[in-house]
């Protein structure tokens, strides 16, 4: 039995720290709660899911659950082994995401899903969505909202603040993982909305202090052309800044007006 009114949320968060990757447990529940407290959902289930990629959730879903939302926590957040390789290394995180909706499946079969990521969240997401776009046994992605997604680099590393066209978002220089996703211009579900959110600090650097302004815009090019629709927001001042965009009250608004028209 297909469950076709009920949304599941799913929150990837990964955090990029001055010192490498790194990952709170509770970096999603700000956002989580959030969405709880505006009256969307009563319910927040966690999934871990282990080096091995097996899920295991702190509980059941409930078969009467609206709205559903569950936080990903992947032990594997530094993505191991692939240090030298992150192109490989966001398809390895990508089939972490596609684990726990398939543990999803088996609880309750759910027609469609949410899907948001912060940071390397992002990334990992957009190459399950890259990877599985032809699989009818999964559900269909409703909305994917996307926090602070350095699709084309970090700050420092070569190109990644590198021009964006201002109307496709097509930037001038394109990294390896960049390069690796250019296929979902021509598969990205057309029945996905899209919302981009990224930060600029205003300290001149135009990033979050980790993600430049350019990077997070170029998913546009990736997807706006077949998206259901395609939005930007880009958020600035002090609680722009990277790590503090899964913590900020006017993104918490965004999300849950544009997932649930709260």
């Amino acid at each position: 039995m297909q469950r076709s009114l009920k949304l599941i949320f799913i929150l990837a968060v990964a955090l990029l720290g001055v010192g490498g990757f790194t990952a709170s447990s509770h970096a999603e529940e700000k956002m989580a709660n959030a969405a709880r407290d505006a009256g969307v959902t009563k319910t927040i289930v966690r999934a871990n899911v282990d080096k091995k990629g097996n899920v295991t959730f702190n509980r059941k879903i409930p078969a009467n659950a609206v709205n559903p939302i569950v936080e990903v926590n992947l032990e594997d957040n530094k993505l191991a082994g692939y240090q030298d390789d992150y192109t490989q290394g966001y398809r390895h995180g990508g089939t972490y995401i596609k684990n726990v909706v398939v543990a999803l499946q088996k609880q309750h079969h759910y027609k469609r899903i949410n899907l948001v990521g912060h940071s390397m969240g992002n990334l990992e997401i957009i190459n399950y969505i890259n990877d599985n776009v032809n699989n009818k046994k999964l559900p269909k992605v409703a909305h994917l909202v996307a926090i602070a997604g350095h699709y084309n680099g970090l700050v420092g590393e070569h190109g990644a603040d590198a021009k964006v066209d201002a109307q496709t978002g097509e930037p001038e220089q394109q990294d390896s993982a960049y390069r690796g996703l250019l296929g979902l211009r021509q598969t990205f579900p057309k029945n996905t909305a899209v919302l981009n959110i990224y930060g600029d600090v205003g300290d001149g650097s135009h990033s979050d202090e980790d993600v430049p302004v350019n990077s997070a815009k170029s998913l546009k090019y990736l997807v706006a052309g077949r998206a259901k629709s395609y939005q930007e927001v880009e958020i600035h001042g002090k609680n722009a800044q990277h790590s503090k965009l899964h913590n900020n009250s006017q993104v918490n608004r965004l999300l849950i007006n544009f997932l649930w028209r709260k």
